[in-house]
């Protein structure tokens, strides 16, 4: 009886756990859907409609506090999501971590907030890499802000990833050059209750969008609802 005890005791615990760590994904991706919205709320301060319309993959990395850069440190975890075959409506979000980089991303003590955009499917492929360095493995810059992208120069115009910051309710562009980001399989896992690759997520129409994602996908769609270049077999 003891031992029979003991083992529920431990699949409560266990459970609990597995519950938290959901709900820290969960958490992670209506903080992302929140930094959508108010990014985008303004036009003249927002990322330019145009170039969110030939996006093929948004990216955000809500702000955390307790993630202090270091040398080869994290900075921060977030979600990437791309439209169904690259021009459809938006899918199910992919986890990852970031890190590295020779920049901080605590700016007198407020932490700042990441947005990028996935300008082709090319792009798109180099980021579900198990490490990919912006800047190096796949090309970025910090991008325009505005209602249109007329200013833009030539390096934003032809980088695969165009990255946005927010801190301390100021939004612009911001270079990710030298970061690393690196898929974050336990917390898809998690996320969607099985092992699944960040391909299979992102590439294919297998995997559902989970509830926790919703809001997310809502708001892409609400700033951008069409748009993107279809996804090769490559992809």
């Amino acid at each position: 009886m003891r031992k029979l005890l003991s083992i529920l005791a431990c699949l409560t615990a266990c459970a609990g756990a597995l519950a938290v760590e959901t709900t820290k994904e969960a958490e992670r991706l209506q903080s992302a859907a929140a930094i959508v919205n108010e990014m985008m709320r303004t036009p003249e301060k927002a990322i330019p409609q145009d170039l969110l319309e030939k996006a093929v993959c948004v990216g955000v990395i809500p702000s955390e506090k307790k993630f202090a850069l270091g040398v080869g440190g994290s900075f921060g975890r977030g979600a990437l999501v791309c439209r169904r075959g690259g021009n459809g409506r938006w899918g199910p979000p992919s986890m990852f971590t970031v890190g590295g980089g020779s920049f901080g991303f605590q700016l007198g003590g407020e932490a700042t907030d990441i947005v990028f955009i996935v300008m082709d499917p090319k792009g798109a492929q180099k980021l579900v890499q198990s490490s990919v360095k912006l800047g190096a493995d796949a090309s970025a810059a910090a991008g325009p802000v505005g209602r249109k992208a007329e200013g833009a120069t030539d390096l934003q115009l032809h980088a695969e990833i165009l990255s946005y910051s927010r801190s301390r309710g100021l939004f612009a562009g911001v270079s990710l050059e030298g970061a690393v980001l690196k898929q974050d399989d336990d917390a898809n896992q998690r996320l969607y209750g099985r092992a699944v690759a960040p391909k299979e997520i992102l590439f294919t129409r297998r995997v559902a969008v989970p509830r926790a994602a919703r809001l997310l996908d809502a708001a892409l769609a609400k700033y951008s609802p069409h748009g993107g270049a279809p996804f090769t077999e490559a992809s």
